[in-house]
């Protein structure tokens, strides 16, 4: 009954109001452009910021950055061996925080391993090990391979599975492997790859390539993603330099030295036919890899001067200033070759005869008669036979075979000044050789250091024909002199010839630059013979080497203050005479004996050289019945320029000439110069760069 009397229920049914099915439609159309706007913003983010936002997520996650660095590039020598490179190191660091993990199981392990390998020592490890929360601690430096390789293998083993918290950061290191070999010519560089002096300053940025980086996060699955942007090496550089011609004239170099000694002696050994360099060298030298070693300045102290604050080198050593000991590293570093100026003497004759002879004011056959010297103005200028009266009538081979300055200044008299300054610029004196090596002075100074047309009054024309009164460095010598022997073609010289790759690309061939024509192929082929008549007859011969015919000229100046006794020597030489295959010019600064300017010091260094080295570059004698006898062989004596009045400066440039400056100390920068007119001219300045 009760279910008969149950009541059935009927179903409601609920129905989407036309109301209601617009607000959902609205409601969903909104919910989609909603999505679509977000889904525009994130790939609009993507393409312009996402590089951004992902180094910001990167960073959340744990990121770290690691430097890859660089290898600069190699300076090679023309047959292939290396002066200069790079060497792979290795720093050690050190996590404490990992060492002294679970209760310092890996402590013991570790650095008995690092005492083992490295050399560590209790102190050094308390040290280091010090900050225990700490990841990175830097510790030994510039440690070998062969150590770490080993240090390595031994954490592969079982005694060294608990070794914890050590790795190794990679750098590189200057090395130059043969010491001290052209150390004038490379230079030597500082922390951050940063070249000093030489071809390592002049080609810095070639030299130099850009650190890699290694990227390590983690991901968003928390694994270590590493990314690594590969480091780009510097470039290498293939030189004109020859390692076995620099070892030849260091050597001889360094047993004159050690034997007889002088202030300075340089040398330059020049291809005629490039002007590329093929060996430089100063006797005052240092080792690159340990260019501050104060060791190198110790010759300074052999003599020193009554006011120097410093008794004796070992003094100098413990108590100098900063600014002496740069100072006196810096005398070292420099390149006397390049950087130097100084009367040059006789062999600036070789330059006054050639444009005289190119010219046509003067003929071979011409004569000209010496009794000793002669009067310009109120100076009477003296020949260096003035003592014995004179050399006589000599033609043009005699006027050079006997350094005869009487001779010159007739020669120069003709030309004038317009001429005889026109070929001093073609000869580049006065002006930057350009050659790739730093420290060449400016042509502004230099120009100053020259006497030129307007100020080449009769006295300084007849004082700069041979090579006193004007200021040259041995890199505008070398060059020019290049010029005369090789057919009249004036390069620019050089050193380095190629840039290549690390793989060994070239990426830049440097040819050698045609710069002007000096003179003729005919004066060119007179001024061969004659010097060849220098050597074989007159005052060169003492830089003779048996079975050679050798061309050169000997170069006796005076310096300053005139009448001191101080002087600097010179040769400069070529062979064979036909075909001129090395020009080697030698410098002597002052030299350890009573009469100086008497000494034949360059020519004899010459010939010392020559002998190891002509046959080293397959040079061949020419004659072999050649009978070399040197008793009768004739000096360029000394003799000071002037007899009677001096003048004050007779030094182009004046004051502000560093050369007036160096050897001159009294003069002031108002001295003044006195003309051939008996009237004063104040001297322009000389800067230098």
């Amino acid at each position: 009954m009760a279910q008969g009397n149950q009541v059935k229920r009927k179903k409601k049914n609920y129905k989407f109001l036309s109301r209601m099915k617009k607000r959902l439609l609205v409601v969903i159309g909104l919910a989609l452009a909603a999505f679509v706007v977000l889904i525009v913003n994130i790939i609009k983010i993507n393409v312009e910021d996402g590089s951004v936002y992902e180094q910001k997520v990167l960073a959340q996650q744990g990121y770290a950055s690691t430097t890859i660095p660089y290898k600069r590039g190699d300076i090679i020598d023309s047959n292939g061996t290396v002066l200069a490179t790079s060497k792979k190191v290795y720093n050690i660091i050190l996590e404490p925080k990992n060492i002294y993990e679970n209760d310092g199981i890996y402590y013991e392990d570790t650095t008995n391993a690092l005492k083992k390998y490295f050399g560590f020592t209790d102190e050094e490890l308390a040290d280091a090990l010090s900050d225990k929360e700490s990841y990175y601690k830097v510790t030994k430096k510039k440690q070998d391979y062969e150590l770490v390789k080993s240090f390595k293998e031994f954490c592969k083993t079982k005694e060294g599975k608990n070794v914890r918290g050590v790795y190794f950061e990679e750098e590189y290191v200057r090395v130059y492997p043969n010491g001290n070999l052209a150390c004038h010519l490379l230079g030597y560089t500082v922390s951050g790859n940063v070249g000093q002096y030489g071809i390592e300053q002049y080609y810095n940025d070639e030299l130099n390539g850009s650190n890699g980086r290694e990227y390590t996060y983690l991901n968003e699955d928390y694994g270590l993603t590493d990314t690594i942007e590969a480091p780009v090496n510097g470039y290498n550089l293939v030189t004109s330099i020859d390692a076995n011609i620099q070892k030849i004239i260091q050597e001889k170099v360094d047993a004159y030295m050690a034997e007889e000694g002088a202030k300075n002696v340089s040398v330059l050994v020049m291809d005629p036919k490039t002007c590329n360099i093929l060996a430089l060298y100063n006797s005052h030298s240092f080792d690159p890899n340990d260019a501050q070693n104060l060791e190198a300045v110790r010759y300074q102290f052999e003599n020193i001067d009554p006011d120097s604050p410093y008794t004796s080198f070992e003094d100098f050593e413990q108590n100098c200033t900063d600014e002496d000991r740069v100072n006196a590293l810096n005398e070292v570093w420099r390149n006397f070759v390049v950087s130097d100026v100084f009367e040059p003497g006789s062999t600036y004759k070789t330059f006054t005869i050639s444009g005289a002879l190119e010219e046509g004011v003067i003929k071979p056959e011409d004569t000209f008669y010496c009794d000793g010297g002669e009067q310009k103005d109120i100076f009477y200028i003296k020949c260096h036979a003035y003592k014995n009266g004179g050399h006589g009538m000599v033609d043009v081979a005699g006027a050079l075979a006997n350094s005869c300055n009487d001779a010159l200044m007739q020669i120069s008299a003709r030309e004038g000044a317009d001429k005889f300054d026109k070929y001093q610029v073609l000869f580049g004196f006065g002006q930057r050789t350009n050659v790739d090596l730093p420290g060449e002075p400016s042509s502004a100074g230099l120009s100053t250091i020259v006497y030129h047309a307007d100020n080449l009054h009769v006295t300084e024309l007849a004082t700069s024909s041979f090579g006193q009164g004007v200021c040259t460095s041995m890199m505008q010598i070398g060059t020019a002199f290049c010029s005369v022997i090789n057919g009249g073609y004036y390069y620019q010289p050089s050193v380095v010839q190629r840039i290549e790759d690390d793989n060994g690309n070239i990426i830049d061939n440097l040819d050698n630059v045609l710069v002007r024509k000096t003179i003729s192929e005919e004066t060119s082929s007179i001024m061969r013979q004659e010097l060849f008549g220098v050597v074989e007859n007159g005052t060169g011969k003492r830089a003779s080497v048996e079975g050679y015919e050798i061309g050169g000229k000997t170069g006796t100046a005076e310096k300053l203050p005139r009448g001191n006794g101080k002087y600097i020597i010179s040769f400069i030489g070529f062979a064979p005479i036909d075909n001129p295959q090395v020009v080697v010019y030698v410098v002597v600064d002052e030299p350890n004996v009573e009469d100086q300017g008497s000494s034949a010091a360059s020519s004899f260094i010459f010939a010392d050289i020559a002998t190891e080295l002509f046959p080293y570059m397959n040079i061949y004698k020419t004659n072999d019945n050649y009978d070399l006898d040197l008793l009768d062989a004739e000096d360029e004596p000394a003799e000071s320029i002037y007899e009677g009045d001096v003048p004050e400066n007779d030094v182009a440039g004046g004051s502000e000439n560093p050369y007036v400056e160096e050897n001159n100390p009294t003069q002031t920068e108002d001295t003044q110069d006195v003309n051939s007119d008996g009237n004063t001219d104040n001297q322009g300045e000389t800067s230098t760069e």
